[in-house]
């Protein structure tokens, strides 16, 4: 295999496109993509024409617009190439107006309210800035997705929104340390996947899995994660064969798949993929979960990307590592070593630091879900406390700042920024730490809250936003300061002093934490129902509308859209419990029963005197179990029938959280003790230890 020849060999990238357009429509299109300039129509009819001819070399017959609505998910409508002939024969022809827009029906995808059902149209806006790509025999066109009167009702768009508000702050602040040779700054993510695969035929045989995407029911097996032996060790024959595949497809479509290893859960991963603009990250994150889960198909396996499949291990997360980079190849969190890079350095951090305590709630609410909410704060991933990890050697770089003494580190330099260097700091200035949300990790943060089934974009749209506000105010500041060097000091210490509650570097797990971040004052919003809700307040509205990312109006959708999915996938899973506690569970443990009681009356009439203890103990402790298992059903029925009642989405979150949650958990541990004692001819689904250890 040919891995350069192999890699983005099915994607309409750069290279492509000089090969494919003339000179003159390359260099136009150019300034789409890099600069934002209007795209002429008929610079988009030469480009139609010419990504057609290049996807039915491929094996195109259809073309589709790609987009990302607020499902979570991706979406397409695929239409052919062909165009009849007054013959009555077809060419295959695509235009320049087909490339640029689409119309796909908008009224059964969620809006929050801002649309009617019966106003359908909708439509889709080519986004030139993210490759298009051939797969399945179809052309894909990345798009954003609009209503006919305007609304955004897609993730990408408020994404590329967010991207252009950072751009223009960030450059507002290169300007003022003398570079005028970046013309674009943009936002970077590696997005860092972590999977579960199980064998198919388990599958098909838990329908909580089918309908939830996690396992409702389920005790711990004998044997889980403890030895450790799991993370990072040799790769199963079948399971190396699958990420092979895997590697190929993505190469194929231009992704960068990097690393691929064991993660510390039995039967769970991690793919890991090489940083690129955030726009693309996101569109292609959503590719490496589609073709994760058809490349296991082929392999006889099911890949699972909820956040906590199997209860007693460790779920999975898409570790988001975030950084700022210049069109000219600038990162500019690292620390660099020359004065003017540092104190640039020392801005920028600041600002996300002081981003992050402000907004501490939109990024809890940006990682908020159903799924989520059974992994974070699990000792497996962050809690629910927002806080941020520098590491000791910036932490005292910080202080020393602060404080303007000397810093005690290496060089023992002074602490004025601008005037005189910072100390030279190695790339990797600390160690990482696993327990923090928030983790600086050498030129970039890793938010490690994110949750594996998450589109990119929710999480991005907001840190893109948070920390191009901060730089609007910095960059307000300092243009209109008379000593530049005097101003940029002042406004770096100010702003650690009036920040640094948010900076923990210690074990973000311990009890001791939780209580310390209380009397700091920072937020502890511990699931979704509590988090989602503070997307529209007043302080975030002004705050999007600021930064031209989201309208009013556009928020509170958006909010009662993410409120009535939490309580939606709670139903689904609720309803599921319910039908497996009755249909499933408690005839098969009632048939159990009675086989143990014919038992007990065998022994008894074949022998005047015997002990059934042990089987009349098995059979009042299944008989008891059996019993509340169906009293918890029925009152989880109950609670379903109150839902129905309430209509307010924030309402209904919550009484799913304090009321619905509890009850399923009730109903979980009526059918786990059992399934510890049942025989496992008469269990009627495989157990954790089938499926973990089956492939």
């Amino acid at each position: 295999m040919n891995v350069p020849e192999l890699f983005g060999s099915s994607v309409f990238n750069r290279q492509v496109m000089q090969d494919k357009l003339p000179r003159e429509i390359y260099k136009s299109l150019l300034k789409t993509i890099d600069e934002g300039a209007p795209l002429d129509m008929s610079v988009a009819n030469v480009v139609a024409n010419a990504m057609k001819d290049w996807a039915v070399e491929k094996g195109a017959t259809h073309f589709t617009h790609w987009f990302q609505p607020m499902t979570g998910i991706t979406a397409e409508k695929h239409d052919s190439f062909i165009t009849p002939t007054k013959d009555g024969k077809v060419i295959m022809d695509f235009s320049g107006k087909e490339l640029v827009v689409g119309e796909p029906d908008a009224s059964s995808f969620p809006s929050g309210g801002v649309r009617a059902t019966f106003e359908a149209r909708g439509y889709t806006a080519w986004d030139p800035t993210s490759f298009a790509f051939v797969k399945d025999g179809t052309l894909y066109i990345p798009t954003a997705f609009f209503s006919y009167s305007g609304e955004v009702l897609d993730k990408k768009t408020p994404l590329l929104k967010s991207m252009a508000a950072l751009n223009k702050q960030a450059l507002r602040i290169l300007r003022l340390f003398g570079n005028t040779s970046a013309k674009q700054v943009y936002s970077t993510v590696g997005a860092e996947q972590e999977y579960f695969l199980i064998d198919k035929k388990m599958y098909e045989a838990r329908k909580d899995i089918i309908f939830t995407g996690r396992t409702l029911f389920g005790a711990k097996p004998p044997k889980g994660q403890e030895l450790e032996d799991h993370y990072f060790g040799a790769i199963k024959t079948r399971v190396s064969a699958y990420m092979k595949d895997l590697d190929e497809e993505l190469w194929k479509m231009g992704i960068l798949a990097k690393t691929k290893h064991n993660e510390v859960a039995p039967c769970q991963h991690e793919l890991a993929p090489v940083f690129t603009s955030t726009n693309v990250a996101s569109d292609q994150n959503q590719l490496v979960m589609e073709t994760m889960k058809k490349v296991a198909e082929r392999h006889g396996l099911y890949c699972l990307l909820h956040e906590k499949p199997f209860a007693g291990i460790n779920g999975s997360g898409k570790h988001n590592n975030w950084s700022m980079s210049t069109d000219t190849g600038l990162n500019l969190l690292d620390p660099g070593s020359t004065p003017a890079e540092n104190g640039q350095f020392m801005l920028f951090l600041a600002a996300v630091i002081k981003a992050v305590n402000l907004h501490q709630d939109l990024l809890r609410l940006s990682v908020a879900s159903a799924g989520n909410d059974h992994r974070l704060g699990a000792n497996e991933a962050p809690p629910a406390i927002v806080s941020v990890f520098l590491g000791e050697e910036l932490e005292q770089v910080l202080e020393s700042l602060e404080k303007g003494v000397k810093y005690s580190g290496k060089g023992k330099k002074t602490m004025k920024l601008g005037v005189d260097t910072l100390p030279e700091l190695p790339k990797d200035t600390t160690d990482r730490n696993r327990t923090s949300p928030f983790a600086f990790t050498g030129n970039k943060f890793e938010f490690r809250m994110v949750g594996s089934s998450f589109s990119l974009a929710g999480p991005n749209i907001i840190v893109n936003t948070i920390v191009a506000d901060v730089l609007k105010e910095f960059a307000d500041r300092l243009e209109k300061a008379i000593d530049f060097n005097t101003a940029l000091h002042d406004l770096v210490v100010d702003t650690i002093r009036e920040n640094k509650r948010i900076l923990f570097n210690g074990n973000n797990y311990s009890a001791q934490w939780q209580e310390e971040a209380k009397k700091r004052g920072l937020l502890n919003l511990k699931n979704a129902a509590e988090a989602l809700p503070h997307f529209a307040d007043k302080k975030n509205i002004e705050l999007f509308e600021r930064n031209g990312v989201f309208t009013a109006r556009e928020v509170e959708t958006r909010t009662d859209i993410l409120l009535e999915n939490y309580s939606k996938i709670l139903t689904i899973e609720a309803l599921t419990m319910s039908e497996m506690a009755k249909k499933d569970i408690f005839p098969a443990i009632n048939e159990y029963i009675t086989a143990l009681c014919e038992t007990v009356k065998d022994k008894k009439s074949a022998v005047s005197v015997i002990n059934c203890a042990g089987e009349e103990k098995l059979i009042r402790k299944l008989s008891d179990g059996n019993e509340s298992l169906f009293a918890k059903a029925e009152e989880l029925d109950e609670l379903l029938l109150q839902t129905k009642e309430i209509d307010a989405s924030e309402k209904l979150a919550v009484f799913f959280a304090e009321k619905v949650i509890p009850v399923m958990r009730e109903l979980r541990i009526c059918a786990d003790d059992m399934e510890l004692i049942a025989a496992k001819k008469y269990w009627p689904f495989p157990t954790y230890g089938d499926i973990l250890f089956s492939v």
